[in-house]
């Protein structure tokens, strides 16, 4: 059965009745309040699902662990899912509401509680809890764990962000990316979990729509089996919540979610590879690819931890947004997927021509490329960071005239970069800096004024955390290292392995130090620094340390 005929037998009735009313037209221009009318059908109280007692739950409910993100100066937002068999539809959980309550502290014995209070956990967002605690102290540590009748959840910690105005002598984050669950284990997510770190950016590809067989694709398991309805590709709702049962049940992410707090993005894994839009990779009808992202974003937001507002309307979700670190950094988080032209050229590799190079084409969308450049307008933070997804600087494949760009990358959409630069630019952006995922690579790159022009100004830092475990183990030189390296001077840093990026900002500089693992296909590996460079505020450019 191929993708597009599993999707008209498995969505549901109701679902599929509602999308036929959608053309791509329609889709593009008028989804607001028709896509949320359409896709409002089994929502919290819709239904009007009975409540279960939650001391009837016989099983450990909080086998996914616990979360917490999107950190504000008096506020944090915890999550986390009951699914006492996570593998299962549903979870294992009866459909009926059950009260969860959530408990925050100032310490990990839970001695000194600080809030208490419950949530809902409804059968129609898959037994998901977003729990919004407000009033909190601004820039401190806190411990937090739920409890469902008799389990008590692991404890997590978290931290509120500065507040505004305010300079913090450092703060230290790390970015994450392309974790297939099929080509290694999360050894990173281990290490990572032991660093001292304030927040995590995942910048996409948190899980991956392919099939996952019996033994785990590299993983190579020998002491069990997943079930078989892993083995095909993710396309209804089912199969998403099905999907991020799987990823989050792993202990290495449990691990490092317990440890931080992440503010996520998403690529285009989260829903289907290489989908610009609503113009979907695959040849199937509109409204068919319409109802996979609405099930795509829905399973999205149920298993992230994010507040009400990035909440999805059927296939829209408003997932760009700014968080401020008082006055050190602003961090503006984009959605590069949603609302971007289609590929030009066919997609790939390929020489640029007019059709790449066409003023209109866009990344962002004209709305969120507005929001960015009023926001920097605004800024008054030392630090401007753009946490997004795919190669921003311009990436060459071979150092000879009939060199080829990648369409999937900025580089497709040369005019759409040109006018963030400007922006920057405009508005006396002196330390810009994007962080990048995506290519399953490490790549540190100065951002220049003129790509064509290697003596052109340096206006900023692009920073690219490879990949937790896609690409499988990797090699510090990959195949192409010399052809990349030759044909970009802008390429400060190239490495192949796994890992995460670890950045440290203070008001005098940004280090960047790539941490890497010799192996994802067998678990266990120990944790390196492949290499350490810094940019000084006030004079972009990366320097090794």
């Amino acid at each position: 059965m191929t993708p597009a005929d599993r999707s008209s037998a498995h969505h549901s009735p109701e679902l599929r009745a509602a999308a036929r009313h959608f053309g791509r037209r329609g889709f593009l221009t008028v989804t607001g309040a028709a896509a949320a009318l359409a896709f409002s059908v089994n929502l919290p109280g819709s239904a009007h699902a009975a409540e279960a007692d939650a001391r009837t739950i016989t099983e450990d409910p909080f086998t996914l662990g616990v979360a917490s993100g999107d950190p504000l100066p008096g506020s944090v937002l915890l999550w986390t899912r009951l699914a006492p068999r996570p593998y299962e539809p549903g979870g294992g959980m009866p459909r009926a509401r059950v009260q969860v309550r959530w408990e925050l502290a100032h310490d990990d014995r839970f001695t000194r509680i600080v809030r208490r209070g419950h949530a809902t956990a409804h059968p129609e967002l898959d037994h998901s809890v977003h729990a919004e605690v407000s009033g909190l102290d601004a820039d401190r540590v806190y411990h937090y764990r739920f409890r469902a009748g008799t389990w008590i959840s692991p404890a997590g910690r978290t931290r509120t962000a500065p507040r505004p105005g305010a300079r913090p002598g450092e703060l230290k984050l790390a970015a994450v990316s392309c974790q297939a669950y099929h080509d290694g284990y999360f050894t990173a997510y281990r290490h990572l979990a032991d660093e001292d770190l304030d927040a995590v950016f995942h910048l996409g590809d948190y899980l991956y729509e392919y099939a996952v067989n019996a033994t785990g694709g590299a993983r190579n398991y020998t002491d069990r089996r997943l079930p078989a309805h892993f083995n095909r590709e993710t396309i209804t709702l089912e199969d998403y919540r099905l999907r991020y049962g799987l990823y989050k049940s792993d202990p290495d992410l449990k691990a490092a979610h317990a440890a931080h707090p992440f503010v996520v993005t998403w690529d285009d894994h989260e829903t289907e590879n290489n989908y610009a839009g609503g113009i979907p990779e695959n040849d199937v009808p509109p409204e068919e690819f319409l109802l996979r992202r609405a099930a795509a974003y829905r399973a999205y937001w149920e298993n992230q931890p994010l507040r009400t507002p990035q909440r999805p309307a059927g296939p829209d979700m408003r997932l760009y947004r700014r968080l401020r670190f008082g006055s050190l950094a602003q961090f503006d988080i984009l959605d590069t997927r949603q609302y971007r032209s289609n590929q030009a050229y066919g997609d790939g590799w390929q020489t640029p021509g007019p059709e790449s190079e066409d003023p209109s084409r866009t990344m962002t969308g004209a709305e969120q490329e507005r929001w960015l450049l009023d926001g920097w307008q605004e800024s008054d933070a030392v630090w401007n960071v753009v946490p997004q997804q795919v190669t921003f600087a311009q990436r060459r494949n071979v150092p000879t005239p009939d060199f080829k760009l990648s369409m999937d990358a900025w580089d497709g959409y040369p005019a759409s970069r040109r006018r963030v630069l400007d922006g920057a630019a405009a508005a006396g952006i002196e330390n810009l800096v994007v962080l990048t995922g995506d290519v399953h690579v490490g790549y540190a790159f100065d951002l220049k004024a003129d790509f064509d022009d290697p003596a052109s100004r340096t206006v900023g830092t692009e920073l690219v955390a490879t990949s937790i475990a896609s690409g499988k183990d990797g090699a510090d030189r990959p195949a192409n290292w010399d052809n990349l390296t030759r044909a970009n001077p802008h390429l400060k840093f190239y490495n192949g392995r796994r890992g995460y990026l670890k950045v440290t900002l203070t008001g005098e500089r940004a280090r960047a130090d790539y941490r890497t693992v010799s192996a994802v296909t067998t678990p266990g590996a120990p944790v390196t620094t492949a290499a350490s460079f810094v940019t000084e505020a006030g004079d972009p450019g990366l320097k090794p340390v």
